[in-house]
Parts: C-alpha cells; structure tokens; sequence
C-alpha cells in the first residue's frame, strides 16, 4: 500500500461528491486541480470540454491520478429519446475525449479513476451482487457497460490504472435522494415507493469520499469497486427507517403505476428496479465503514435538523 496521489485532477468538482472529495483531499494536504467547463478562476482549475476533453492537456503535466466523477443527472426528469442520448454522450463520449486529450502528455496520470453505479447490474430482485456479477439489462446497464468500456481505454492509452466507481444511492444532508424525501416525510407524507421490496444499495457521502480516498491510495485495487455500504435494505425499510428518525408516518404508499405514468422508463430503472449489493472490494482490501448501518448513518447525517427539532 503506497501513500495517496500528492496532486489530483477532478472533473465533476461542484457536484454533490466532488465538493465533498475536493474538500477533504486538500484538508489531507493534498493539491487539487478541478478541471471546469468555463473559463478557470485560478491556478487551481483548468478548462476541459465534454466533446474535446482538456482544453490545455499541459496542464495535467505531473498529476498523480484523475478522478472523472462528471455526467448528466439521470433522475432530472423523464427519459425522451433527446435526453437519454444526452447521459450517454455525457459519460461515453466526454469519457473517451478526455482520455484522448491527455494522451500526448510526457507523464501521465498513474490513476485513472471513473464514475459508473450499481444500475449497471440492472433489476436483480433479492440476489446478492459482487463486482464479479454480470451486468444486467436495460438502459442503464447497457450505459454503464460502455461508460467503464471507455474508462478503459486509460488503461490502453496512458498506462494508468482504472478504476471503474460503481457508486449506489449517495445519502446527503443537502444534496441528492435523502433532501429531497425530508419535507414530504416531515409532513407525514412519506412511503415505500412501489412494492416496497426492492433493494436499495445505499452509501453516505463521507463513506464515499472515505471509499475513493482509499482506492486512491491502495495499488492493489482495479477494475470494478462497488461503492456502497454492507448493508443494503429493501425501499419498505428504507422508509419505515427514515420516518422512525424523523417520527412520522411512513405508511403513504407511492404506486408503481403513478410513478410510470409520470417518469415513464425512468421510474422502471431508476426507482423501482432491486440492487442488493455487497462491496467486496472494500471490505477485501481493509476499508472501514463509517457509517456500516442505515439508521446510524441517517442519525449522524440528520444530527442538526434532529438537534434543532425539525423532525419531531
């Protein structure tokens, strides 16, 4: 096991897991160049596009490891033939250009460390899923098999080690799935969504960084890397969970035919599909969970609303 990477490259820096990693890798004494599409700000940043990839590959000159963390959000609204064209192109394509882009450099990145998710395994019911589970079928799979095809090409192009991040639901305070159910649940509104039976892998955004610093720092570590907790639980207890925490009710059920109608193939994929799994990597190689159980996890991320009354 080596010490982490001492400059790091990242792309998806503003977003809900790239502010969190950025954070704490420089609060570990570790410089970070975010690579912005827009004009940089400072010496800290430097410019990349989807369709060209880095805008000044000199730039990257010495950086230790590349962390692609940017893609559409794929939960921003229903699937149009326009819009699931965008999140391939968004993961696929900006993949290969940025790649592409820095292989001209004198010394590449070692690391090579991309995004995917736990969609890739599809809707699998209660089977337990390690990174040696074949993919599944549908969109997302079919997205995400190309999505870690072109991360791949590091491997061929830079000599880098890849890292393929299949990340789960990331549960935050201000951000993602978990803010977004708070008002709904405060005001009693709160439910399994569908059957309420299906798995959801889900991970804390300090075990995320925590997760990624780790694979940052030990070589051993390629390929796929399930980043979610041990413990996944079905969408029932996800919510009977949550409303405990919060007491309220969890007992307004959302049903499958409403969520269909609105979001069309999107909820079939996204909200109703069943991912039950097991991060085999992280476990294998040492790395230990912060938050290993869903009620702790939500009691440390909920601790000041909890604090201040807004869930009583």
């Amino acid at each position: 096991m080596t010490a982490a990477p001492d400059i790091v490259a990242l792309t998806g820096a503003s977003g809900l897991i790239g502010s969190a990693l950025r954070a704490a890798l420089a609060q570990a004494g570790h410089p970070v160049l975010s690579l912005v599409r827009r004009t940089p700000g400072g010496p800290d940043e430097a410019e990349w596009s989807p369709e060209r990839g880095v805008i000044q590959p000199q730039r990257l000159e010495g950086i230790a490891a590349l962390v692609h963390l940017a893609g559409e959000n794929i939960a921003a609204g229903r699937w149009s033939r326009r819009r699931m064209d965008a999140i391939r192109r968004s993961r696929i394509d900006a993949t290969l250009a940025l790649v592409d882009s820095l292989s001209p450099l004198r010394t590449s990145p070692t690391a090579f460390l991309c995004a995917s998710a736990v969609d890739i395994y599809g809707d699998r019911g209660a089977d337990w899923l390690t990174e040696q589970s074949e993919p599944g079928r549908g969109f997302l799979p079919d997205v995400c098999q190309a999505w870690e095809a072109a991360a791949r090409t590091a491997r061929e192009k830079l000599g880098a080690r890849v890292v393929h991040l299949r990340f789960g639901v990331v549960l935050a305070a201000t951000g993602g799935m978990l803010a977004r159910l708070l008002l709904p649940f405060r005001l009693g509104l709160g439910g399994p969504v569908g059957s309420g039976r299906q798995y959801l892998s889900w991970i804390s955004l300090a075990d995320v960084v925590g997760a990624v610093q780790h694979t940052l720092r030990d070589e051993r570590i390629a390929g796929p890397v399930n980043v979610v907790s041990p413990t996944p639980v079905t969408n029932r207890e996800f919510a009977r969970t949550l409303g405990r925490i919060l007491h309220r009710p969890a007992v307004l059920r959302v049903p499958a035919t409403l969520l269909r109608l609105v979001l069309g193939r999107l909820a079939d994929e996204a909200l109703l599909a069943s991912s039950r799994v097991r991060p085999a990597v992280l476990l294998d190689t040492g790395y230990a969970f912060r938050h290993p159980q869903l009620e702790g996890a939500l009691r440390a991320l909920l601790a000041h609303r909890l604090a201040n009354g807004e869930g009583a």
